[in-house]
């Protein structure tokens, strides 16, 4: 994670009531699908983090490491440990050393995962596709 302010150092143009508008309206639409995607997690058993912690774990094209998970999460490295942790207990996922460096472990799914998460998937998908008309308009508002 970076420290320095991601806000931009000039600003060119002046926002309208409509900008606000539109920004607005988008932030409502990400947080209904983050609240969506919260509810949703819960009916499996799993805390938010632990489901985004699952689907990096699968959107990777490899098992990842300990370190890109917490990256991918950005979260602290000792954060991704203790997750790792409860997942593990959970019998969500499975860590093995990696090959090429003893010092390293990778973390891979479970069967129970894979069939949690496939479940998840399917509904987060349905739901993306629902809103999809919304998110598009929005965004082509931004190109004025």
């Amino acid at each position: 994670m970076t420290t320095s302010s991601p806000l931009p150092k000039n600003t060119t143009r002046q926002l309208s009531d409509a900008d606000y508008e539109t920004l607005a309206s988008f932030r409502h639409a990400l947080r209904r699908f983050i609240v969506f995607s919260e509810a949703v997690a819960v009916t499996e058993g799993l805390a938010t983090q632990q489901h985004q912690a699952l689907l990096a774990i699968k959107g990777l094209a490899r098992s990842p490491s300990v370190g890109e998970l917490a990256e991918r999460l950005m979260i602290r490295h000792h954060s991704a440990v203790e997750l790792v942790g409860r997942l593990v207990r959970m019998g969500l996922v499975s860590r093995l050393p990696d090959p090429t460096d003893r010092r390293r472990v990778r973390v891979s799914l479970t069967p129970l995962a894979e069939q949690k998460l496939a479940g998840l998937s399917a509904a987060h998908l349905e739901e993306l596709r629902a809103i999809r008309p919304l998110l598009v308009s929005l965004l082509d508002r931004f190109d004025d």
